[in-house]
């Protein structure tokens, strides 16, 4: 295949549309003022879900106030119309590399992950043993997982100590009526309302002053109604880490000024106890998951003492808490991706600042990854800027030694789709379905009065999400 010499626009696949793949589409659309004004870019980007914007969809709590701005900000940058959308598009099934390379002088995957990282430790296949990311797809909406969720359990675990942990636990300890004014389905509104939970414990490996979580994130579990947050002061430990780390590091100084502060307001008599409680535990390191005829009856944990690093060491001190579900949110881990080589342990596509790697450790010419495939599931959704750019920088510096497409028509690949029989969205299509979605909230609203505000209900079920595109 030819390098690309011409002066027409460089055709760029972006395989993703969360904010990994948005962010990077929109740093190419800028290349003529990073690249001098001599490159004109042409961009389709392709999500597996008739939907766009991939994480903040599909992978974010629903309560969280900032992901509508995240949201806005996405839909700004897609509604310019300088940016092709195919929704309802899976690569590998109806693109493969051998399609896109045919059709683009350069391919981005921007596919994120989505997948539990595993733990492995005994009791871990029992029945209500639950991957994190699972339970976040299901009450997210997401069209590919099942509409029912067993919500039976009164006394939950939820390992991990990041911000998809507070999100979980969130979820299970919230009353439903409180999730109403998000965009939750009505599935999930009715999963949780029969839930009889009472009490949702979420464990950390590490002290206070190790949590991977955010400031906001922990502020917002003080904001569900009648559920108590429960602490315990032998799990306050601090060494000389934890101090040094206290002192130069003002989120880690305002998450412990908010822990310490909920652990002495535990002790005011005057507070009326609440139906349910979330429980904070530090300092545990779980070591086995127990069951009674297949299913979780409770959890075994080793306490841990922090070693003067910052890190633990075991105590040989065990804790057994009665729970019925286990659910883990240990991290992310992506996929492997059909003819793109593969690190399996980190769960990333081997790349060198974004250019993507072979096996023999050169660049694959024209292959570019960006966001958690790329550098695996860290940093908060902002750092996606960042790393969109350093990807699209490599590509302008590759742009004339690009492997050159050989169908670079912008009509040539929405044909193949169609004579493939794939039912893909368009921006315009997401359009319609994001205004059904606000006129489903409306109707609740004005058959429900004012008690309860709407803004949308989601649409979970993929051939429905696809009618309404097309209509």
């Amino acid at each position: 295949m030819a390098n690309l010499s011409t002066t027409r626009p460089i055709r760029v696949a972006i395989i993703g549309s969360g904010p990994a793949g948005v962010y990077a589409a929109d740093i190419l659309t800028k290349s003529q003022e990073v690249a001098g004004g001599d490159v004109q870019v042409s961009i389709d980007l392709f999500e597996s879900q008739p939907a766009p914007y991939g994480l903040i969809r599909y992978g974010v709590a629903p309560d969280h106030p900032r992901i509508k701005g995240i949201m806005n900000a996405l839909h700004k940058v897609l509604d310019r119309g300088d940016i092709r959308f195919f929704g309802n598009v899976m690569y590998g099934r109806d693109l493969t590399l051998t399609d896109l390379r045919a059709h683009y002088d350069a391919i981005i995957f921007a596919t994120g992950a989505t997948k539990d990282a595993v733990m492995d430790i005994p009791g871990i296949e029992l029945d209500g043993s639950y991957g994190g990311a699972d339970f976040v797809s299901w009450y997210d909406g997401h069209p590919d997982v099942s509409r029912e969720w067993p919500l039976t359990a009164k006394e939950i675990a939820v390992i991990g100590n990041g911000n998809v942990a507070l999100d979980v636990a969130r979820v299970l300890s919230k009353h439903a009526d409180d999730m109403l004014v998000t965009e939750i389905p009505d599935n999930v509104y009715a999963g949780l309302k029969t839930s009889p939970v009472t009490d949702v414990h979420i464990f950390g490996r590490r002290g206070p002053a190790q949590v991977k979580f955010t400031p906001l994130e922990l502020r917002e579990l003080s904001h569900s109604r009648d559920v108590d947050i429960v602490l315990y002061e032998e799990d306050f430990d601090f060494d000389e880490a934890s101090d040094a780390a206290i002192k130069s590091n003002n989120q880690v100084k305002i998450m412990v000024n908010t822990l310490t502060n909920w652990l002495a307001e535990e002790h005011d008599e005057t507070r009326v106890p609440a139906s349910r409680r979330l429980h904070l535990h530090f300092l545990h390191t779980p070591v086995e998951i127990t069951g009674t005829d297949g299913h979780v009856s409770g959890i075994k944990f080793e306490r841990n003492e922090l070693d003067g690093t910052g890190n633990v060491r075991g105590t040989g001190e065990f804790i057994d808490y009665p729970v019925q579900a286990v659910y883990r949110a240990v991290g992310y881990l992506g996929s492997e991706l059909a003819e793109i080589d593969f690190d399996a342990r980190r769960g990333v596509i081997p790349n060198d600042g974004g250019r993507v790697l072979s096996a023999d450790g050169t660049h694959v010419p024209g292959i570019y990854a960006t966001g958690w495939i790329k550098r695996g599931p860290v940093g908060l959704i902002g750092s996606t800027k960042g790393d969109a750019l350093e990807t699209i920088g490599c590509l302008l510096e590759d742009r004339l030694s690009l492997p050159a497409a050989q169908f670079p028509g912008e009509q040539d690949v929405s044909d193949l789709l169609e004579s493939r029989g794939v039912e893909f969205t368009t921006w315009e299509g997401w359009n319609k379905l994001d205004a059904h979605e606000k006129h489903l909230g409306a109707s609740y609203n004005a058959a429900h009065g004012v008690a309860v505000v709407r803004e949308r209900i989601k649409v979970v079920d993929r051939e429905q999400m696809v009618n309404i595109s097309k209509k």
